[in-house]
């Protein structure tokens, strides 16, 4: 089995290479690679699109990269192969981001994507730092997880879902802010699975182990 990592350089690639590699590794789940190459995500058996910044610059420079959206877009939509975005990769999955200007994402997951607004003023954004799980519905990547896991989010957007059903995972941040998404082969987590310690490595084994 292999796993492809799309470097899109869109996102800090090293350390969720390391934890995924790690944990493929540990689970037998087969080889990871980091790939800008269209060909290599084409015949992944599992892709991850990571994402670190703006969201429309993170759409535009995926659309951009040598044939790696229309790749990937055929892996998932086309040969229903397991993905997961993590942090913005999780984010271009929705409808639209509403970061800078309005940009279509996606639409594997409806929703919008909106800056996070506390309702208690004296609490920061970014949203950065600890924060522990609530597990909304059952899912296999939570084998062994449970609400009260922590892990580890830095984002000033988040995804407002619109079929509360695809809203797996939320974490309280005076007010629901969406933690993990899904539906189908698709999985996101808008937190680092990779800086997520404990529950972010077994998250990791659990998406490289599931077979939808």
């Amino acid at each position: 089995m292999l796993t492809a990592i799309i470097d899109y350089e869109s996102g800090n690639l090293h350390s969720a290479h390391k934890a995924f590699e790690r944990m493929a590794r540990e689970t037998d789940a087969g080889d990871v690679v980091v790939t800008a190459d269209a060909d290599v995500v084409a015949r992944a058996d599992r892709l991850v699109l990571p994402g670190d910044g703006a969201f429309p610059a993170c759409m535009a420079a995926l659309k951009g990269a040598g044939g790696l959206y229309d790749a990937m877009v055929e892996a998932v939509e086309g040969q229903g192969r397991p993905f997961l975005g993590i942090c913005v990769g999780m984010q271009l999955m929705a409808s639209v981001g509403r970061e800078y200007t309005d940009t279509a994402g996606l639409s594997w997951i409806a929703g919008e994507v909106t800056r996070v607004a506390p309702a208690d003023p004296t609490l920061k954004v970014p949203h950065m730092g600890w924060n522990d799980l609530v597990i909304d519905h059952p899912h296999p990547v939570f084998d062994r997880i449970e609400t009260g896991d922590h892990a580890y989010f830095v984002h000033s957007y988040h995804m407002a879902v619109t079929d509360p059903a695809e809203r797996l995972a939320h974490v309280d941040y005076a007010g629901d802010v969406t933690a993990i998404i899904g539906r189908d082969t698709m999985l996101g987590m808008q937190f680092h699975p990779e800086k997520s310690q404990a529950t972010g490595l077994r998250l990791i084994a659990n998406f490289l182990n599931w077979k939808p």
